[in-house]
């Protein structure tokens, strides 16, 4: 049974896993925390240094090490995943029993819309194209997680919220 209490959101870079989880965490009136601040404190660094210093297989392993931070505290919890964490079968099986998992799932026009500017290092030739090869790995295994998907390309943040916490608060109550 999944905890109520806790919702996971996860999603490619772009997705809005952060807009919309500040956003749900003050719909629902819970503490938001955020993947990256989760990362920084589980390894003293953040995503980009863990990159550049030690490579794509040790960011693999922090972003794993992140949510066990999100799994564990007290809730009710709203956290944003890394989006790669799917990649890991073990990770994967710890979302799905942890809490109400939802896909924020964009296209890949808009999720390369929204990155394009940031600093994504990896993303930096060809967003579009490179968002396109992962998506391709990884849009079965979001799916294989979710409790929930809702589809981000045309609501705005609040209205995203707003969908989440009526499905966990139905949720509850159904399995309350």
């Amino acid at each position: 049974m999944r905890p109520a209490d806790r919702v996971l959101l996860v999603g490619m870079m772009g997705a809005g896993k952060t807009t919309v989880g500040k956003a749900l965490g003050v719909t629902l009136g819970w503490p938001y925390l955020d993947n990256d601040e989760l990362l920084a404190r589980a390894v003293g660094k953040d995503t980009r240094r863990v990159q550049e210093d030690d490579g794509e297989l040790a960011l693999r392993r922090a972003e794993s090490a992140a949510p066990t931070m999100a799994l564990t505290v007290p809730g009710p919890v709203v956290a944003g995943v890394a989006a790669g964490i799917v990649t890991d079968p073990l990770d994967c099986d710890r979302l799905r029993s942890g809490g109400f998992v939802v896909w924020l799932r964009g296209s890949i026009r808009t999720l390369a819309e929204r990155v394009e500017g940031t600093d994504r290092p990896w993303l930096a030739d060809d967003p579009q194209r490179a968002l396109s090869e992962l998506y391709a790995g990884r849009a079965n295994l979001y799916e294989s997680v979710a409790t929930m998907v809702v589809d981000v390309d045309r609501l705005p943040p609040a209205q995203i919220a707003l969908r989440i916490a009526t499905a966990v608060t139905r949720d509850a109550a159904r399995d309350g």
